[in-house]
């Protein structure tokens, strides 16, 4: 019996960003201290760094001090990079009332947070994908298909570093240790296979990609998630891809890392040769064959059309070393670009302090100061959504899936003050009344049993302070 395919699919990432603070060109204070200062306005609403907040996203501080952005579940492309981007405007208002309390204190420096995955002593920080995939697929297996576009996919959606004085295409490829784990931050490995669903266990699974670098380019997000779905669902369907399994996975992500070419040769377990550009090729046909069927749910068809005209374009340009027709949507390609101008300018080599300065830049999320959001304002960068579409997601939950739920739950429960914990397939209530309730299902987007909770979240509230008047009368 076939697994079902699910081309309305319920996904969401999660985003770690790098946090430094400057004052006159100098260090102030360790990313752990400034941290404290980011999440202090959290802290002081909430009693806690770990919160889901208004748009039902979760905001927390991950471990090495990295705050982390994991966006409420989505099922559209689109969606899901509004509530991406809505990430950047809540941080960049505590980086703001972290500014003050730093000159408040008297401590004085700018705080700067960086969408990026490694810093300048080689650490990294993840950009993690998740999506809901049937329990009928058995994991391991699925995932080992996966792995060939997995591992050539940074082609298409890097975000480009300096690195070893060259430049590479993904920040992430030289950070995985292996293929597929259950492991995350022992090995890294491309896909992580730790079971936690967040859902009805029964039903589904959550595949969590931890390979993908973190992208300032709408365009490339689009491109990185939609590619993404396309062939999960080619696989479910059971459309034939080439086997291009690899002899060794890790030193083939590696090697295309540095060859922006795509004709890396890979060796396949079952004997010779292939390149990163015929992968990527002969998986694109697959998904533009899939598209010719495919149901229009989820993300629409003709967003689907689009994401395909893109990702056919950026092979293109790989092949024909052309990059013209793609850079103002390609991260990697964007960033090669105005630094390579930059270097020849200074006629100096890539590991030139100028150019690791831009490099890390780029990746500053203040829309009036960083590198990215400068290009996009002058043409550079090319858009996805609108200004007015990532505000929204800023402030509402999504509408099409559970998270409507989570957002409603929590705005009722904050302003009847109640004392409650929320997780992503449920919320537990302590005070004025104690009770819980799970939502198994990550498509629902009503629930009487919801409803219920809240009126008697309200009506033991109103009790309480019709009694506390009388007692005070």
């Amino acid at each position: 019996m076939a697994a079902p395919v699910y081309p309305r699919r319920i996904m969401g990432v999660e985003t770690e960003f790098a946090v430094a603070a400057f004052r006159d060109g100098e260090a102030v204070l360790s990313p752990d201290h400034i941290s404290r200062y980011l999440f202090r306005p959290i802290a002081a609403k909430y009693r806690s760094s770990n919160v889901f907040t208004d748009n039902a996203s979760r905001l927390y501080l991950d471990v090495g001090a990295h705050p982390e952005f994991a966006t409420a579940e989505c099922d559209s492309v689109t969606q899901l990079l509004n509530y991406d981007k809505s990430g950047e405007v809540i941080y960049n208002e505590l980086v703001e009332a972290a500014n003050e309390a730093l000159a408040g204190d008297r401590i004085g420096g700018t705080v700067y947070l960086f969408k990026n995955n490694v810093d300048s002593r080689g650490n990294s920080y993840g950009a993690h994908e998740n999506y809901l995939i049937s329990r009928e697929l058995v994991l391991k297996p699925f995932a080992k298909q996966l792995l060939p576009f997995m591992v050539t996919r940074q082609l298409i959606c890097g975000a480009g570093l300096i690195r070893d004085g060259q430049f590479v295409v993904s920040q992430r490829a030289d950070q995985v240790w292996e293929a597929v784990s259950s492991a995350t931050t022992r090995t890294r490995p491309i896909i992580n296979t730790r079971d936690e669903a967040h859902a009805d266990s029964n039903r589904f699974r959550r595949m969590h990609v931890i390979v993908g670098d973190s992208n300032m380019s709408e365009p490339t997000f689009a491109l990185k998630i939609g590619s993404t779905l396309l062939v999960l669902e080619v696989l479910e369907a059971g459309i034939g891809l080439p086997d291009f399994e690899l002899e060794d996975p890790i030193a083939s992500i590696r090697d295309i890392a540095v060859d922006p070419t795509g004709q890396t040769e890979l060796a396949l377990k079952s004997g010779g040769t292939t390149t990163a550009l015929e992968v990527q090729r002969a998986t694109l046909d697959a998904a533009k064959r899939w598209l010719e069927s495919r149901p229009d749910e989820g993300t629409p068809n003709e967003e689907m059309a689009r994401i395909v005209e893109l990702w056919e374009r950026v092979l293109d340009a790989i092949a024909s070393q052309d990059f013209s027709s793609v850079d103002t949507e390609i991260d990697w390609v964007i960033k090669r670009k105005l630094l390579g101008q930059v270097k020849d300018r200074l006629d100096a080599d890539w590991d030139h302090p100028k150019l690791a300065q831009i490099d890390l830049t780029y990746h500053d999320i203040d829309h009036n100061r960083g590198l990215f959001y400068l290009l996009e304002r002058k043409g550079l960068a090319a858009r996805w959504t609108t200004d007015e579409a990532i505000r929204e997601a800023a402030e509402q939950a999504p509408q099409t899936t559970r998270a409507a739920l989570r957002g409603h739950f929590l705005e009722q429960a904050r302003a009847a003050g109640a004392d409650f914990s929320v997780t992503w397939d449920g919320m537990r209530v302590n005070k004025p009344i104690s009770d819980h309730l799970k939502l198994p299902d990550p498509f629902e987007t009503e629930s009487a049993e919801l409803e219920a909770l809240i009126a008697a979240i309200w009506e033991h509230t109103e009790q309480a302070n019709t009694t506390g008047d009388n007692d005070r009368g």
